[in-house]
């Protein structure tokens, strides 16, 4: 039987400590049904619409942005600033917020007010046409509330439903190979002139990043043990070595550029609790861990990248470079070649 929107909230209110994306599974809904089941009751729906969004978001001065995926998530305190937009492809590039963004995949939009004990929290959320988060903006005590209130009326959509339809979750691909250009692939691979170049070229031969990673071998690839990830992240910690971090999802990559220094393990988390930075990774959903080299004008860049079972980019890591104040990608490179191996052969 479909859930209506006063039987959500019935349940919510016998169950209010559970994450909302625990609620929202445990129920059968989309973490967009159960905000959009509150319209009137502290939510109100708006325009998804990506430039306005940025521009709000700027005007709020200090936040909390959160990009996250169904393992791994990315929080980060600063100001929204330097948006570029794109019909294809967003960026917001600052060393505070750093995001790439894909406005197609942001459907779905609400601001959010929420009394907690320690007071009112805001936020905007935003989902992709499955329901599942793509980013969230969570106010602090410095931001600036008439800007939340005008955005309340001017991005207000015309429908305030509590009911929401989505579709279905759209399932990741597993690793994609295309034995027959795999040569070619080596070859493309060693022409490289900068990182980004990868998936272009290895989406026209046929391949994926991770059924990439398993073809093209050595020197380029290096498959580690699922722990190398955690192994990062504790050398970067123990050596100072500035590091940049992404997590993402199919609508929004969010980047963390400097110093790794507080790790605390609970559980199957490992978790990173700096000032302005956050990371909760859960490392029992890790499958696989590739180090990857790809050549560039400005030398090679060495990452480090953990997949779940079902071939989903979980995070990334790499040395920050000269682009920052701090060019670590040596010291970085040299970790990253003592992180231990799994020789196995692949299908």
């Amino acid at each position: 039987m479909k859930l209506t929107a006063a039987d959500i909230r019935a349940l919510r209110a016998d169950d209010p400590k559970s994450r909302e994306r625990d609620f929202a599974e445990k129920h059968k809904l989309s973490e967009a049904q159960l905000l959009a089941a509150y319209t009137g009751h502290g939510v109100t729906r708006i325009k998804s619409d990506i430039d306005k969004l940025m521009a709000v978001a700027e005007g709020l001065g200090e936040v909390m942005a959160l990009t996250r995926n169904a393992s791994c998530v990315h929080e980060k305190v600063g100001r929204y600033g330097n948006y570029r937009g794109g019909g294809h492809a967003a960026m917001v590039f600052n060393r505070e917020i750093d995001l790439r963004m894909f406005p197609s995949h942001w459907q779905h939009a609400f601001m959010v007010e929420k009394q907690l004990d320690n007071g009112m929290r805001r936020s905007i959320q935003v989902f992709d046409a499955a329901g599942d988060a793509v980013h969230k903006i969570f106010l602090r005590e410095s931001s600036d509330l008439n800007v939340w209130k005008s955005a309340q009326v001017a991005l207000s959509t015309d429908v305030q439903s509590p009911e929401l339809s989505v579709e279905p979750r759209v399932p990741t691909e597993p690793a994609k190979y295309a034995p027959e250009n795999v040569e070619n692939l080596r070859e493309r691979w060693s022409r490289m002139t900068d990182s980004h170049q990868f998936m272009m070229f290895s989406k026209k031969l046929g391949m994926n990043r991770l059924g990439a990673y398993r073809c093209v071998g050595e020197p380029w690839t290096r498959r580690l043990r699922p722990e190398a990830i955690n192994q990062a992240l504790t050398l970067a910690a123990q050596d100072g070595i500035q590091v940049m971090v992404f997590v993402g999802n199919r609508g929004c990559i969010q980047i963390h550029s400097g110093p790794v220094q507080n790790l605390r393990s609970m559980g199957p988390w490992q978790n990173v609790l700096d000032p302005g930075f956050d990371l909760h990774l859960r490392l029992d959903h890790i499958a696989e861990v590739w180090s990857a080299t790809k050549p560039s004008a400005k030398g090679d860049v060495v990452s480090v990248e953990a997949f779940d079972k079902d071939g989903m980019l979980i995070a990334m890591m790499f040395g920050t470079g000269p682009e920052w104040d701090v060019n670590d990608r040596p010291r970085w490179d040299a970790m990253v070649a003592e992180l231990p191996g799994l020789q196995e052969e692949m299908a």
